[in-house]
C-alpha cells in the first residue's frame, strides 16, 4: 500500500512538472487547442508614395495605420492601401473593401477587393479583385453612397493617376441577384481637371425607405481645348441610365474662365515645385452666393510652416499639409488634423483669377467629427502683405489673456501661446471632436521646434470670461477624461505698454 502510494506521488509530481514545462513554452495552448491558433496578420509593407515613407512624421504613420485593418491577408505582394467597413447586403455580415496595389506593377493601377464574412464556414473570405483609374496611392480616397437612388450604396473611389489627372471610379452591385452578385463598374472617368458628384435633395418617401430617390449626376470640369483662354473649361455631364447600368455622358457646356495675362498664367499652372504653392501662401476669405466676403469663415494657406488653417462658424481647424500634387488648374493637398490623426481632408485648389481661388474639399474620416461649415467655393485672397507684418495679422486665433494655475497665460492670433510662470511657448488650435470643444497645445521644446507630444483639454465656459480645462485623450471614436483636476482660466484686461 505504501509503495502504491509513493508511485502515486511520484506520478502526480512528474505530471505537475510536465504542465509547468508546456505551460512556460506556450506549447500548452497548441495541445489542448490545436484549432485556434492565431492566423498570421497582413504585413504593413508601405508603398514609397505613401505615408508610410522612412521619412514621414509620426501623426502620418499613426493615421496610416489606424486606416488598415483587413479581415483576411492580401496575396504576396500586394500592399493595402485603405480599408472600408460597410454592409452592402441585406443581411448583417460584415464587408470590407480593401484598396490595395501591386508591387510587381511600379506604376500600374490601385485595385480593390471585396470581402465578406461567410456564416457556414464562420471565417471571412475574398470574393472579387477589380482595377480603378487612379495610380497614385496617396490621393486615393474610399467610400461608399448611394448614387442611384435605391438604397444600394455605390463603392466609390476616388484618386488621381500617373499623369496627375483627377479621376472617378464607381462600383455596384445589384442586391436582387444575391450577396455574392459581383460589383459591377458603373463609371470611371478621368480628367485634366476636377470631377464633382453633384448630389440632389431626395424626398421625405426615400428618406423613409418608402420609395427610391432621384439618381445623382457626375460632373467633369476639363481644358477647353479650342480656346485660347487656358482657364475656359468644357463641362461634361454624366448621368446613370437604368437601360445600361452605366453612367453616360448628357451633355457638354462651355465655362468661360477669367480674362488673365496668359503668360502669367502658364507660370502659376507650369507645374513647376513651389510655384503655385507660394501664390496661395495667403489668407483667403470665403466669397458668398451673393458674391461678397464672408469673414466669418476663411483658409490659411501656410506653405512654410507646411500648415492649413480652416475657420468657420467660430471653430479653428488646424491641418498638417502632408503632400500636394500639381494639377491642371492648380494643386491638390493632401492634408491631416493636427489633433485628431484620424481625420484627412484633400483638398482641390484651383485658379479662378489672380485674386481668387476656387476650393473642393473632400472628408477622409475613422471618427465622427462635427464639421458644420461647408468649405466649397470660391475664395478671395484678404490683401497684399508684407513679410514683416504677415505673422502678426494672418495667422487665425484669438488674441486674449488669462490667469491660471500655470501662471499668465497669452493666446495670439498668430497660433502662438505662452505662459509667463512657466517660461513655456508653443502652438494651440481649438476643434471641435464629438460635439465637444477641444483645446490643444503644442509646447516647443528647448530647440524651439514642437515635439510630437501634445496635450488635448475638454473646454468648458464659465460666464463669459473665464473657461475650465479637462485634460483629455481623443481616439478613434471618443474623447475620454484621463481624470485629472480641472484647471480654470480667467481672463484679465491687458494694458498695453505699462
Amino acid at each position: 500500500m505504501r509503495r502504491a502510494l509513493t508511485a502515486f506521488f511520484v506520478a502526480v509530481a512528474v505530471l505537475c512538472v510536465v504542465v509547468i514545462v508546456l505551460l512556460a513554452t506556450g506549447a500548452a495552448g497548441r495541445f489542448f487547442f490545436p484549432h485556434h491558433e492565431e492566423r498570421p496578420r497582413t504585413r504593413l509593407v508601405l508603398p514609397p508614395e505613401n505615408p508610410g515613407e522612412s521619412n514621414a512624421s509620426p501623426q502620418e504613420r499613426i493615421a496610416w495605420e489606424e486606416n488598415i485593418n483587413p479581415k483576411v491577408p492580401l496575396d504576396e505582394g500586394e500592399i493595402v492601401i485603405s480599408v472600408l467597413n460597410l454592409e452592402i447586403g441585406d443581411d448583417s455580415a460584415g464587408e470590407q473593401i480593401v484598396a490595395f496595389r501591386r508591387t510587381a506593377e511600379t506604376v500600374g493601377p490601385v485595385y480593390i477587393t471585396y470581402i465578406r464574412f461567410n456564416p457556414r464556414t464562420r471565417e471571412y473570405r475574398r470574393h472579387w479583385s477589380e482595377s480603378t483609374a487612379a495610380t497614385q496611392s496617396a490621393t486615393v480616397s474610399l467610400y461608399a453612397a448611394d448614387l442611384i437612388g435605391d438604397r444600394n450604396a455605390c463603392v466609390i473611389v476616388t484618386g488621381m493617376n500617373s499623369s496627375n489627372e483627377h479621376t472617378l471610379t464607381v462600383f455596384r452591385r445589384d442586391t436582387r441577384l444575391g450577396v455574392d452578385a459581383p460589383f459591377n463598374k458603373i463609371a470611371q472617368i478621368q480628367i485634366d481637371g476636377s470631377i464633382v458628384i453633384i448630389e440632389t435633395a431626395r424626398s421625405l418617401a426615400y428618406q423613409q425607405g418608402i420609395t427610391s430617390g432621384e439618381s445623382f449626376t457626375i460632373a467633369a470640369y476639363g481644358q477647353d481645348s479650342s480656346s485660347a483662354n487656358i482657364l475656359d473649361q468644357i463641362e461634361t455631364i454624366y448621368a446613370f441610365n437604368p437601360a445600361t447600368g452605366r453612367y453616360q455622358q448628357t451633355r457638354t457646356a462651355r465655362i468661360p474662365g477669367s480674362q488673365i495675362e496668359q503668360q502669367r498664367l502658364r507660370e502659376l499652372l507650369s507645374g513647376e515645385s513651389g510655384v503655385f504653392e507660394s501664390f496661395i501662401h495667403d489668407l483667403w476669405y470665403y466669397v458668398s452666393p451673393q458674391g461678397t466676403l464672408d469673414q466669418r469663415q476663411y483658409v490659411y494657406f501656410d506653405t512654410e510652416r507646411r500648415e492649413i488653417i480652416f475657420f468657420g462658424d467660430e471653430t479653428q481647424q488646424s491641418f498638417a499639409w502632408q503632400r500636394s500634387t500639381p494639377t491642371r488648374y492648380g494643386i491638390y493637398v493632401i492634408c491631416q488634423n493636427i489633433s485628431i490623426s484620424t481625420l484627412r481632408r484633400f483638398v482641390d485648389i484651383e485658379l479662378e483669377s489672380l485674386d481668387s481661388i476656387r476650393i473642393r474639399v473632400s472628408e477622409d474620416v475613422r471618427l465622427k467629427i462635427t464639421v458644420s461649415a461647408s468649405w466649397d467655393g470660391s475664395y478671395r485672397r484678404a490683401g497684399a502683405i508684407s513679410p514683416a507684418e504677415k505673422e502678426p495679422t494672418l495667422r487665425p486665433g484669438i488674441d486674449a489673456v488669462y490667469e491660471s494655475p500655470w501662471g499668465r497665460i497669452r493666446f495670439h492670433k498668430t497660433g502662438d501661446y505662452t505662459i509667463a510662470g512657466r517660461e513655456e511657448k508653443g502652438r494651440y488650435v481649438f476643434f471641435t471632436a464629438n460635439g465637444q470643444e477641444l483645446l490643444e497645445l503644442r509646447p516647443d521644446d528647448a530647440a524651439g521646434r514642437t515635439p510630437a507630444e501634445r496635450m488635448c483639454y475638454l473646454v468648458e465656459p464659465i460666464g463669459n470670461n473665464a473657461f475650465s480645462l479637462l485634460r483629455v485623450r481623443v481616439s478613434a471614436g471618443s474623447v475620454q477624461a484621463l481624470h485629472e483636476s480641472q484647471i480654470i482660466l480667467s481672463e484679465v484686461e491687458v494694458i498695453e505698454n505699462s
